[in-house]
Parts: C-alpha cells; sequence; structure tokens
C-alpha cells in the first residue's frame, strides 16, 4: 500500500496574481491541514473519500469502473476523474500501464470544502501522485513541477474552472515560498510557457506567527476568478507597457503583485510590522477590484467583517487567502498573541452569526508531498 499526504495552502501576500488574473508573484505557504490517500492494487478501478464535512453516520461515497473509460463524470469524483484524464493525454508510459492494472485510492480530507485552503487542488494533485508512484512512471518526465501543471490543466480544461497555479505547487513543495509567475498568463500548453519559480524561504524566518479564521460561508472560487480574469484579459489588451496609465485591473494587479516581493524583503529583515502592513494593502486592493468587478461585497461581507475583528484585537495584518466572497481569512499576530486574536475571533464569529465558522492556529509545514510505502 501507497500512502501519501498533502498540506492544504495560504495565499500570504500578492494573490490572486499568480497567473489568474495576473502573472506576477506570491508569498504562500504550507499548514497543518491535509487530505491524503491510500493506494492498492484491486480488481477494479475503484475510488473512495472520507471528508471532514462528511455527516459522522453516512457512509462515505464511492464507485468502481471495471476500466479506465468507466471513470466518468458526474459521480463525485470529478477532480480525480479529470486527473486520470489529463494524465492519460500526457504521459505515453502512463496510457500503457494504466488500462490492464487497475487500482483502488482511498481519500481521506481534513481541508473543510469551499473554504479557500485550496482543498480542491489537493484532490487532483493526490490521485497524480497516486498514479505515478503506483504504475511506477519516470519520475523525471513526471516531475513535481509537471504535476503542478497537469494539476491546473486538469481543473482548467477538463472542468472549465478558472484558475491559477500557486494551488497547484504549495501542497507539493510545501514551506513558506515566493512564487514567481512570469510568463503564465495566458495559461498556454504545457511546455510552451515557464514552470513556476519556487523559492523556499522557512529556512530564514525565526517567527510567522498566524491565526486562522475559516467563516463557514462557503464559496466556490470560479463565480469570482473567472468574470475577473476575463475583465482583466480585456483591458491587458489596451495595456501599452506603462503602469501608470495601464487600465485599472492591469495597475491594481501589478500593485497587488508588488506586495510579494516587498513582503519578501520585509520577511527576511524580521520586520512583521511591515509584512501586517503590506498584507492590510493587499487585502484593500483586492476588495477594490472586486467591486470594480461587480461584486457589491467587495472580497465579502463575512471576510471583511472578521477582518477588521482581527485588526482590531491587535493583529498587524489581515487577509483573504482564496478567491473570496466567502472561505477564509487570516491574521498575522505579533508573536505569543496568537491566542489572545484567536479569541477575539470566536467571539466575532458567534457576535455575526457565523456557526460553522472555524478558528485555529496554524503552523506552517516544511515538507510539501509525503509519501510511504507498506509492504
Amino acid at each position: 500500500m501507497i500512502e501519501i499526504k498533502l498540506p492544504a495552502r495560504i495565499n500570504v501576500l500578492g494573490n490572486p496574481s499568480d497567473a489568474n488574473e495576473g502573472a506576477h508573484q506570491t508569498i504562500s505557504c504550507a499548514i497543518n491541514v491535509f487530505g491524503e490517500v491510500k493506494v492498492e492494487p484491486s480488481n477494479r478501478f475503484v475510488m473512495s473519500i472520507e471528508s471532514v464535512d462528511d455527516p459522522s453516520d453516512s457512509p462515505p461515497p464511492e464507485f468502481s469502473a471495471a476500466g479506465l473509460s468507466g471513470l466518468s463524470y458526474g459521480r463525485g469524483f470529478d477532480l480525480q476523474v479529470a486527473a486520470f484524464r489529463i494524465l492519460h493525454g500526457y504521459s505515453y508510459e502512463f496510457r500503457e500501464k494504466a488500462d490492464n492494472s487497475p487500482l483502488a485510492m482511498r481519500f481521506s480530507t481534513e481541508i473543510p470544502r469551499q473554504s479557500g485552503l485550496g482543498g480542491s487542488s489537493v484532490l487532483a494533485l493526490l490521485t497524480l501522485l497516486a498514479l505515478v508512484r503506483h504504475y511506477r512512471l519516470d519520475p523525471r518526465f513526471h516531475n513535481y513541477y509537471a504535476l503542478g501543471e497537469l494539476t491546473q490543466r486538469a481543473e482548467e480544461r477538463e472542468l472549465n474552472i478558472t484558475c491559477g497555479f500557486a494551488d497547484r505547487y504549495v501542497p507539493l513543495f510545501g514551506d513558506l515560498a515566493y512564487i514567481d509567475y512570469r510568463g503564465k498568463l495566458f495559461h498556454r500548453p504545457l511546455k510552451e510557457e515557464p514552470y513556476c519559480t519556487y523559492e523556499k524561504l522557512g529556512a530564514f524566518v525565526t517567527n510567522f506567527p498566524l491565526v486562522m479564521c475559516s467563516t463557514g460561508v462557503r464559496h466556490d472560487s470560479d463565480d469570482v476568478h473567472r468574470p475577473m480574469r476575463a475583465r482583466y484579459l480585456e483591458e491587458f489588451k489596451l495595456f501599452r507597457g506603462d503602469y501608470d496609465s495601464a487600465p485599472f485591473m492591469v495597475r491594481i494587479m501589478k500593485e497587488i503583485g508588488d506586495t510579494a516581493w516587498k513582503g519578501k524583503i520585509s520577511l527576511l529583515e524580521g520586520d512583521l510590522e511591515k509584512f501586517g502592513e503590506l498584507m492590510n494593502l493587499n487585502h484593500g486592493l483586492v476588495d477594490e477590484m472586486m467591486r470594480h468587478c461587480g461584486f457589491s461585497e467587495g472580497a465579502g461581507e463575512a471576510n471583511n467583517r472578521i477582518i477588521q475583528a482581527g485588526l482590531k484585537a491587535g493583529a498587524l495584518g489581515a487577509k483573504l487567502t482564496g478567491a473570496g466572497g466567502g472561505g477564509s481569512v487570516f491574521m498575522l499576530t505579533r508573536p505569543g498573541e496568537e491566542e489572545k486574536v484567536s479569541t477575539k475571533l470566536k467571539e466575532a464569529l458567534d457576535q455575526y452569526g457565523y456557526h460553522e465558522g472555524r478558528v485555529f492556529i496554524p503552523r506552517v509545514v516544511k515538507e510539501g508531498a509525503v509519501i510511504s510505502v507498506r509492504e
């Protein structure tokens, strides 16, 4: 049996410029909330899942198929099926080996659904990693960079989900990282644009105290990213290279991406106060951009309320981590003040009636994918 574990991700600064609305840079990190898959040989293709969202008294969904052609959409495992299909098109070696050697995959995840923590990408990534390891595919041709890119294509091209690249890289590589997306704006076919540049920063950062709050308000990131990306690309056609006179979306996305490289400098110097200011700037720009794109509540009423509660409690900076409209926000605190801010956020959830919300103190996970084999 092969067991694979992947962490969720937070986009700390610079989002959503991860080649979704722009092609700039982010600071992102992996946190200690995980998805897992267990893989073993079988006489049929079998998939099942246990999720933090499943009622405790209901059995996990499962389906099976005799061959790859039976792994169809609409049965609750679309992300996994999309991963199968994108790998089937990419890899001759997989096509040769998979048809005659089925496997069983048992997924479990503690990443809340539609929480803005990259949980959907984790399921697709787990599928690709399981297939690569189970079928012993060439690790050079099926390296982590390629798998991150394939996951983005699986979601965008197979499932018509508008998405960038941070969610597809961070769970694989882990740590606190500076990620560069230059050359990736147009989402060209694999190998016709650069891979992301992934620079780990965790070894240089002594303190990075965070508090997370999942509001319990679910969102579909595609509902946010699709209109914003379309608006960005339309305005980008009018861009002539001068950001001072650039169209609104092009100018503001550049300002959002710039928070990441400025934040990297602050982080390396240990200046958490400055880093927090950049988080607040990033969130303000995103809120303004979303209103420009027709979202009357900007980044979302729940997000903005909880962010204000965190700042009032003494957080140095606060922003959303996903697409907005719902999902999760996080705070950077002074070292040792995580519990104080956490308590105030719980009070705010009760005050506003977000009864499905959750507050926790995450830690950065140095490793990304963890793979173990049991005889």
